[in-house]
């Protein structure tokens, strides 16, 4: 029991050493490339968004006030 509580407390002395002064373990993902991930994706969607809202024609359903006129109203026949 002796030598497993020594190793446990050299363990997380180690732990706190690294976490301390910075690990040694090389970087994770999200610390190399997450900036560049987050502003190529945002990059992308103002591209697709630019080119959907000049290019393909389509019309969006603006409000209709002031262009549309009322029908004449018809009397019923009797």
């Amino acid at each position: 029991m002796y030598r497993f509580a020594k190793a446990a407390v050299n363990i997380s002395g180690q732990a706190v050493r690294q976490v301390r002064h910075g690990s040694t373990a090389p970087q994770d993902f999200h610390t190399k490339y997450g900036t560049s991930v987050l502003a190529g994706g945002a990059l992308f969607c103002v591209a697709v968004w630019g080119y959907v809202l000049t290019q393909t024609g389509i019309t969006w359903n603006m409000s209709p006030v002031g262009r549309v006129t009322p029908k004449e109203w018809r009397e019923a026949e009797e």
